[in-house]
C-alpha cells in the first residue's frame, strides 16, 4: 500500500464517519482511531500521512524491535541495495569484516543516483540483512555492526 492509497483510505474513512479502523499485512500495520486524536502505523518504510480531521491527528511509525545485538545501519532512503560498486568488483563489506566509521558499506540507487552508505560506527560486521539488488525502504536496517 503506497502513500496515496493510505491518503485515499483515510479520506474515505473520514467521509463515512468511521471512528476506528485497523488494516494489517506482513509489511504494514495501520490502526486509525479518529476519536483518540492519534493515528498509529507500523511499516518498515512508510509513515501514515497526517490528515485534517475533527480532532488533531498525528502520525507515528514504530520499527520492529531489534532481535540481534549490534548497531543497526539503516537506509536513509527508498531505493535498490548494491553491495559492490559493480557486479565485477568485490563487496564493500562482508560478514566478519572490520569497518571504520565513514567507510562505504553499500550503495543505494535512488532515482538513477548512486548514494554511498557509510558506517556510522567502527566495528565488525555481524549481519548483512539485505541481498544485492533487493529494494529497500527508508529506515530499513541494512547492516548490524558490533562496535569495537
Amino acid at each position: 500500500m503506497d502513500l496515496d492509497q493510505i491518503k485515499n483510505l483515510l479520506e474515505i474513512l473520514k467521509d463515512q464517519e468511521v471512528n476506528e479502523f485497523t488494516y494489517e499485512t506482513e509489511a504494514l500495520s495501520l490502526s486509525v482511531n479518529f476519536g483518540a486524536q492519534v493515528v498509529q502505523g507500523m511499516a518498515p518504510m512508510m509513515a501514515a500521512p497526517q490528515m485534517a480531521a475533527p480532532a488533531p491527528v498525528a502520525a507515528a511509525v514504530d520499527a520492529a524491535p531489534a532481535v540481534s545485538p549490534g548497531v543497526g545501519i539503516e537506509s536513509p532512503m527508498v531505493g535498490t541495495f548494491y553491495s559492490a560498486p559493480s557486479p565485477e568488483q568485490p563487496a564493500f563489506a562482508k560478514v566478519g569484516d572490520k569497518v571504520s566509521k565513514g567507510q562505504t558499506l553499500c550503495i543505494i540507487e535512488a532515482m538513477k543516483l548512486m548514494n554511498e552508505i557509510e558506517a556510522e560506527v567502527s566495528g565488525t560486521v555481524l549481519e548483512i540483512l539485505v541481498e544485492n539488488g533487493q529494494p529497500v525502504q527508508f529506515g530499513q536496517v541494512l547492516f548490524k555492526i558490533d562496535p569495537a
